[in-house]
């Protein structure tokens, strides 16, 4: 069973210029974490909701702006369904059993995704925490709930359209920020780093339109395993990226 890691007190030998504003992660893996121990794959999502608290700490240690995590997709409902009773119960105690950790580091909460097919009870808890958390100043959490980019960004091509229909807005008018401002993720910073644990190499539909320039750092490590030194690592490896944002690197000219 994944014990809690003790969070380091120092920076991991990291100029903080050089540490990203906002981290997403897709944290994958549980189940096979699971499997390769003969667990039920519901073991894998308890030990992964551990390391999550000791991720969330060690990013508000650092000074991250932002972390957000992908926790559950739109496409995650296709699970059988004793998986996702346990799924959306796991977020009921993750809730109730946070709030208290997240007050301690000043992190405000918050929530992306279609909350119309959450359980009550899950709603309920999300909106307590984003109520006790709104006025707190340090890193914010995101989590990702019943979150799919495809449909996030259809919706806001739905609300434009409705705007240009009632005269609102013009359709000369429309622009990247116009669709930005209509995001689950308005008023965020895009990310600056991807992390996706257990070694796939795909996005799975997870904030296309904010990934646009983030970084990417895929490891083979399953989420349940991915430890503060593993958080190091990825750090370490995104302050060695030159990010040219499509220009050039003007060290070697």
């Amino acid at each position: 069973m994944t014990t809690a890691q003790p969070v380091s007190a120092a920076a991991p030998t990291l100029a903080k210029e050089k540490l990203p504003r906002h981290v997403a992660i897709i944290m994958d893996g549980n189940g096979r974490w699971a499997r390769s121990r003969g667990l039920p794959r519901f073991a894998g999502h308890r030990a992964g909701a551990k390391i999550v608290s000791t991720i969330v700490e060690e990013c508000s240690n650092l000074g991250i702006q932002q972390l957000t995590l992908y926790s559950f997709s739109t496409e995650n409902w296709n699970r059988p369904a004793e998986e996702v009773e346990l799924l959306m119960e796991l977020y009921v105690e993750y809730m109730r059993s946070q709030r208290a950790l997240l007050m301690a580091h000043n992190i405000r909460f918050a929530q992306i995704g279609c909350t119309d097919a959450l359980p009550a009870k899950v709603l309920a808890e999300l909106n307590t925490t984003l109520e006790a958390t709104r006025n707190n100043t340090g890193m914010t959490l995101c989590l990702a709930i019943n979150y799919g980019s495809r449909s996030e960004i259809t919706r806001a091509v739905q609300q434009i359209v409705d705007d240009v229909r009632r005269g609102l807005l013009l359709p000369e008018n429309v622009t990247e920020k116009s669709i930005s401002d209509r995001l689950y993720t308005a008023g965020m910073p895009d990310p600056d780093l991807l992390i996706r644990t257990a070694g796939e190499m795909r996005v799975s539909n997870y904030l296309l339109w904010q990934i646009s320039y983030a970084e990417f750092y895929v490891t083979e490590v399953f989420w349940p395993e991915f430890t503060i030194p593993e958080l190091h690592k990825a750090l370490r490896d995104y302050a060695g990226r030159n990010r040219r944002f499509g220009g050039i690197d003007k060290s070697n000219t």
